[in-house]
């Protein structure tokens, strides 16, 4: 058992801080509405269910009940194109996946490049290109089918705008104002981009399907809230949601990996992950003497968190979390477990984002007529 008075010693405060970040993971439940996904009866058998890594939904039920019953379904899932994937974003990516695979749904894959621009986030339109052409090759390297894959880049399919012309009438200023707490001092693309993100959601029903889900995680649910409050004013159905649970950069506060490098990107060098892991946020005791006499906590300890959610089963969790407890198993040998399993699948992904060709990735495209698509890959392909 842990001594409390040795936690003085620590970063008492950091760890209250990242106890903090994971209740997060709570609020859209107890504030916002959303449903436990354990209440569910049929939960899908895959990792990121079975290790808490989709945790609530709203009307997953609902969407599996279409399904079974032979209605065109399809999964939207959204990419921000001022940031690069890591291995945080893994949860969505693989259970976007899951669903491919398994039911052969289509994934659309709205890469947002005009709100990175109008929010700033990007100098201008042709880094927001680059970005998203580099995005869609890494959706590639993830073994996203070449046929049921549909990527949206806006600039080259504005094909989406006039839909979210038409939702735009049903979104008041005030609605926006209250949701993302934009001020009249915001330009007005930033006003009008939720119904873009409208649009990019209900994309599938010019392709002939209705039944849509959304996995996002918890910070992208007020702008699903919006969308699916327009649904029945434009005969849609109110697409379904799947939150993939917050988890804390390496160091235990919020992930940001342009503002504190405490995210490993999928591209990243063996040595820049060791050196993340090795600084990662333990639950550990200050020597190694006092861990092995009181043990230290893994539900705060980062590596232990990565573990449990992307590499072990529920019972290898709880077996190496009752040896961490016992201080059987110390901090650096959590993070060499972690080092070991984040290098080998960083590996894999490398060796796939070598082998996307320009082609493959032209295939899995939505694009305006007339645009010569594999050459304007190949000059955005690094």
């Amino acid at each position: 058992m842990t001594r409390p008075d040795l936690l003085t010693d620590r970063d008492t405060e950091k760890r209250e801080e990242l106890k903090s970040l994971l209740n997060e993971n709570n609020k859209l439940i107890n504030e916002f509405g959303a449903k436990h996904i354990h209440g569910l009866d049929a939960i899908p058998e895959f990792y990121t269910f079975q290790n808490g890594l989709i945790y609530s939904h709203r009307d997953f039920d609902k969407f599996q009940e279409r399904y079974s019953k032979g209605v065109k379904s399809a999964i939207v899932s959204g990419f921000n194109a001022s940031s690069s994937p890591h291995i945080a974003h893994l949860a969505v990516f693989d259970t976007n996946r899951f669903f491919q695979e398994k039911y052969g749904m289509d994934v659309f894959v709205p890469i947002s490049d005009d709100e990175s621009y109008v929010a700033g986030k990007i100098k201008d339109q042709p880094t927001g290109l680059k970005n998203a052409i580099l995005i869609s090759r890494s959706l590639a390297a993830l073994g996203y089918s070449r046929t049921r894959t549909k990527i949206v880049i806006d600039q080259l399919y504005t094909n989406v705008y006039n839909l979210a012309f038409k939702l735009s009438r049903s979104i008041t200023l005030s609605t926006v104002k209250a949701t993302y707490g934009y001020t009249n001092d915001k330009n007005i693309g930033l006003h009008f981009y939720p119904a873009v993100q409208s649009a990019h959601i209900y994309l599938p029903n010019l392709f002939g399907i209705s039944n849509i889900l959304v996995p996002i995680g918890p910070d992208e649910d007020a702008h699903i809230r919006v969308c699916r409050d327009i649904a029945d004013a434009h005969g849609f159905t109110r697409p379904a949601v799947l939150h993939s649970r917050f988890l804390p950069g390496m160091d235990g506060t919020k992930m940001s990996k342009s503002v504190k490098d405490n995210a490993i990107l999928l591209t990243d060098s063996d040595k820049e992950i060791r050196k993340r892991i090795n600084m990662a946020f333990s639950g550990g005791q200050v020597s190694v003497e006092d861990h092995r006499k009181y043990g230290g906590d893994p539900e705060i300890d980062v590596p232990f968190i990565y573990l449990k959610s992307y590499f072990l089963t529920p019972s290898e969790s709880e077996e190496i979390a009752e040896k961490y407890r016992d201080g059987k198993i110390l901090s650096g040998e959590m993070k060499a477990m972690l080092i070991e399993r984040i290098v080998d699948r960083v590996h894999r992904f490398k060796e796939s984002y070598a082998r996307v060709t320009e082609k493959e990735l032209a295939g899995m495209m939505l694009v305006n007529d007339g645009i010569d698509l594999e050459k304007l890959i190949a000059s955005n392909f690094d």
